[in-house]
């Protein structure tokens, strides 16, 4: 992702970069955030800031995986929450998530962001399902 020249969009357009995150709970059983990992190189690459403080996971939802395109947007609605919005005011930020399936979560986050007073997001992930 950090190696890839893409036509649509140039990452160097945009201000602050912030993976989707995880909540704490399934943070602490995994292990590690695949979408922080991805997000870390793509913001060393190309000299962005990276904050993966300023969007939180405020309720543990169930898992995605096994749910129909309705029911993933209505179990990921009102899951984040902006922690800081004086860090994303007036910034074009870079969403990045690894896999879009029905979009229900990364809908969700910029809504989150848009509400936050961010100026622009743009969505960027690995795979689409």
């Amino acid at each position: 992702m950090a190696h890839y020249d893409y036509d649509s969009f140039d990452i160097r357009d945009y201000s602050l970069i912030i993976p989707v995150p995880l909540h704490p709970i399934r943070l602490r059983k995994r292990g590690f955030n695949q979408s922080v990992i991805l997000a870390r190189h793509i913001a060393h690459r190309f000299s962005l800031p990276l904050d993966f403080s300023a969007l939180r996971r405020r309720v543990d939802t169930v898992p995605q995986v096994n749910l129909g395109k309705t029911e993933r947007g209505k179990n990921i609605k009102g899951a984040f929450e902006v922690v800081c919005s004086e860090k994303i005011r007036d910034q074009k930020v870079l969403l990045v998530d690894d896999v879009y399936t029905t979009g229900s979560t990364v809908r969700e986050c910029t809504r989150t962001l848009l509400r936050g007073r961010a100026k622009e997001v743009a969505v960027l992930t690995l795979a689409r399902a």
